[in-house]
C-alpha cells in the first residue's frame, strides 16, 4: 500500500521549491501595509478629534458662583486645587503626607537617638530591645519595706477576719 501524502522525487525534483518570490511582490505587499497603517493613523486621529469636539460641546455648564475655574474642566491646570480653595487646606497631597510619616516612623522604630536628651534617656532599634530583653530577661521590681508592711498587714486582716469566722461558727 502506497502512503498518498509521500511525493515522488525521482523526476529530478529536490523535494522543495527552487522559484524564489519575485522581489516586486515583496515591495507590493510593503507598500499596501504602508499605506493601510497610514489610513489606520488618520482614521484613529480624525475618530479622537471627533469625540474631544463632541465631549466639549456636551460638557455641563459651570455654576456661576464658582470663579477661577479652567476653561476646560476636563484637564487640571498645575497649581489648580492651591489657588482655588482658601486657606487652611488640611491635606493637599494625601499619600505624599502618609508616605512622610510611616518613613519617619520606621526611621524612629529602627534607629538609635535620644528620646530626651535632658534626662539622658535614649532610643535604640526594636530588635536590639528584643534581644536585650532575651538576654537580660523582664524587669523585676524589688519589694520595699512599704510594700512588705502592706502585704503582711493584708495578710494579718485576713487572718483575724477567718478567726472571727471561726469562732462565730462555734459559738452557733
Amino acid at each position: 500500500m502506497a502512503n498518498p501524502n509521500k511525493y515522488d522525487t525521482s523526476a529530478g525534483q529536490d523535494g522543495y521549491e527552487h522559484r524564489d518570490l519575485p522581489p516586486s511582490t515583496i515591495l507590493y505587499f510593503l507598500l499596501i501595509l504602508g499605506i493601510a497603517v497610514v489610513v489606520a493613523l488618520f482614521g484613529i486621529r480624525g475618530l479622537y478629534s471627533y469625540l474631544d469636539h463632541r465631549e466639549r460641546a456636551l460638557q455641563p455648564e459651570v455654576n456661576p458662583l464658582v470663579t477661577n475655574i479652567p476653561a476646560d474642566t476636563r484637564h487640571i491646570t498645575p497649581g489648580y486645587p492651591q489657588t482655588a480653595f482658601p486657606n487652611p487646606r488640611l491635606e493637599e497631597n494625601e499619600r505624599g503626607q502618609l508616605n512622610g510619616f510611616l518613613t519617619d516612623e520606621e526611621k524612629t522604630l529602627y534607629s538609635y537617638g535620644w528620646a530626651d536628651q535632658q534626662a539622658g534617656t535614649v532610643r535604640i532599634p526594636i530588635d536590639r530591645a528584643m534581644d536585650l530583653l532575651v538576654q537580660r530577661g523582664l524587669p523585676v521590681r524589688p519589694e520595699s519595706a512599704d510594700d512588705s508592711s502592706a502585704a503582711k498587714a493584708e495578710k494579718s486582716t485576713k487572718n483575724s477576719d477567718q478567726a472571727r469566722k471561726v469562732n462565730q461558727d462555734g459559738k452557733k
